[in-house]
C-alpha cells in the first residue's frame, strides 16, 4: 500500500508540472506497475487493494455529497435545469447510442450511457481554478450543469444497480428496483427533513469523535445500501448530503478532505492495476470514437447553454471545453460492470476513454479560443459572475 502511495504521488508530481490533472497519472502509476505490465510487478493481484478501494469509491462519493445542497436547485433556477438537462440529453443519448451501435449488449449499452454522459467533477473545477475562470461569466452555468449531473447520477445508479445485479424476471428486476428505490427515498427524506436530529446526534467539538462518527456512518449506511440493491457509493453520497447540511458540515468536509484525496488515489490507482495494456489496441477504435462522439456533443451542448443565458461564442467555447474531461463516474461504472461480470472489453475501453479524455480536456480548456473562432456568435466574454471562490477548495462552491 505504501508502494502505491508514493507510486501515484512520484507520478502525479511529475504530470503536475506540466498541467496534467492527477487522476490519469494515478491509473497510469496502477497500469504501470500492475502484473500485466512488463517489469516491477507492485501487486500481483489487483484485489489486494480491494477494500481500501471500495473505501475510497465511498470517500469519493460521501465528499460529493456534502458538496451538494437541495437549495442549489433553488439558486439555480429554471436556466440551471434546461442547461443541465440539455447537457444529459445530449452526452447521455448519445452515449446510449453509442453503446447499442458497438453491440455488446444492453447492459454494457446502459454503463456506455453513464461512461460518456457524466462529466468529471473533480477535472472540470480544477481546470476552473488552474485557468483563473472562477469569476468569468459562464463558470455559474457550469457548476449549475454539474449540480444536475451530480442528481441525475444518483438517481442513474440507483436504476442501474437491478440491472446488473442480473434479476431472473422482470418482475424479479420491478421488486429489486422498488427496494432501491424505497431505501434511496427513504435517505432522501431523511436528507430532507432529519438534518436537525441528525446534526445533534453527530455534533461534538472533538475532532477525533467527529471523524471517527462521519466515517463510522458514511461506510455503515454504504454497506447497508448494498442489502437494498443500492450501490454503497450512493449510501455514501447520501450520508453526505445528510451531514453536509447540518451544523458540522463544514468542519466534516474539511476532515475529510485528506482522507478523500489518500484512498480515492488507491481507489484510481487500484483500477490501474486490474487492465491490461495489451487489450487496449483491441478496444481503440471504439475508444477514439467514442472520444469524437463526446467532442461533439460536447460542443453542441456548450453552444445550447450559451445560447440559454445569453452568451456569446467565447463563453460557449469554454462550455464546451471545460465540461469535456470524464473521471471518476465513469470509473465508478467501470467497477460496477466488472462485478457484474459484463463484457471483459468495457473495462479497458472505460480505462483508455477516460485516459485520453483527463489528459486532453484541460488542455482543450486551456486552447479554447481556437475553437471560439468557429462557433456561431460574437468572440466576445460576458461579465463576471458572482461566484464562490473555488481557489482554496476546488468544488466547494457545489
Amino acid at each position: 500500500m505504501g508502494g502505491a502511495f508514493l507510486a501515484a504521488a512520484v507520478l502525479a508530481r511529475l504530470g503536475g508540472r506540466i498541467g496534467l490533472p492527477t487522476i490519469p497519472l494515478f491509473i497510469l502509476a496502477g497500469i504501470l506497475l500492475g502484473p500485466h505490465t512488463p517489469g516491477w510487478v507492485l501487486l500481483k493481484d489487483p484485489h489486494d487493494l480491494e477494500m481500501l478501494s471500495a473505501l475510497g469509491l465511498v470517500l469519493l462519493l460521501f465528499y460529493l455529497g456534502l458538496e451538494f445542497h437541495l437549495d442549489d436547485l433553488k439558486e439555480g433556477g429554471r436556466k440551471m435545469a434546461l442547461a443541465g438537462a440539455t447537457y444529459l440529453v445530449l452526452n447521455v443519448g448519445a452515449g446510449l447510442g453509442f453503446g447499442f451501435a458497438l453491440g455488446w449488449g444492453t447492459s454494457e449499452a446502459l454503463v456506455l450511457a453513464g461512461v460518456l454522459g457524466i462529466s468529471s467533477s473533480a477535472i472540470v473545477t480544477k481546470v476552473l481554478v488552474d485557468l483563473g475562470r472562477i469569476g468569468n461569466g459562464e463558470t455559474k452555468p457550469i457548476l449549475g450543469i454539474i449540480v444536475v449531473e451530480d442528481i441525475f447520477l444518483a438517481l442513474y445508479l440507483a436504476a442501474l444497480q437491478p440491472i446488473l445485479s442480473g434479476a431472473d424476471s422482470l418482475a424479479a428486476a420491478s421488486v429489486d428496483a422498488g427496494k432501491a428505490f424505497g431505501f434511496l427515498l427513504l435517505l432522501a427524506l431523511a436528507a430532507r427533513f432529519g438534518t436537525k436530529v441528525i446534526g445533534r446526534l453527530i455534533g461534538t467539538e472533538d475532532n477525533e469523535l467527529l471523524v471517527i462518527s462521519f466515517l463510522g456512518a458514511a461506510v455503515f449506511v454504504a454497506g447497508i445500501s448494498e442489502w437494498f440493491g443500492v450501490a454503497d457509493a450512493i449510501g455514501a453520497f447520501m450520508v453526505g448530503l445528510m451531514l453536509g447540511s447540518t451544523s458540522s458540515g463544514t468542519r466534516i468536509m474539511k476532515l475529510v478532505h485528506p482522507l478523500r484525496d489518500a484512498f480515492g488515489a488507491i481507489f484510481f490507482f487500484a483500477f490501474g492495476l486490474s487492465i491490461d495494456p495489451g487489450d487496449l489496441p483491441v478496444v481503440l477504435w471504439p475508444v477514439l470514437a467514442a472520444v469524437a462522439v463526446t467532442l461533439l456533443m460536447n460542443v453542441v451542448a456548450g453552444v445550447s447553454a450559451a445560447k440559454i443565458y445569453g452568451f456569446g461564442a467565447r463563453p460557449a467555447a469554454n462550455i464546451s471545453t471545460t465540461l469535456l474531461a470524464r473521471g471518476e463516474f465513469a470509473l465508478i461504472l467501470a467497477t460496477m460492470a466488472a462485478g457484474a461480470g459484463l463484457d471483459e472489453r468495457l473495462s479497458p475501453f472505460i480505462a483508455g476513454y477516460v485516459l485520453l479524455l483527463a489528459v486532453l480536456g484541460p488542455l482543450a480548456a486551456g486552447q479554447s479560443h481556437w475553437l471560439a473562432k468557429i462557433l456561431p456568435g460574437k468572440d466576445r466574454d460576458v461579465p463576471a459572475a458572482d461566484v464562490v471562490s473555488l481557489e482554496k477548495e476546488p468544488s466547494a462552491a457545489r
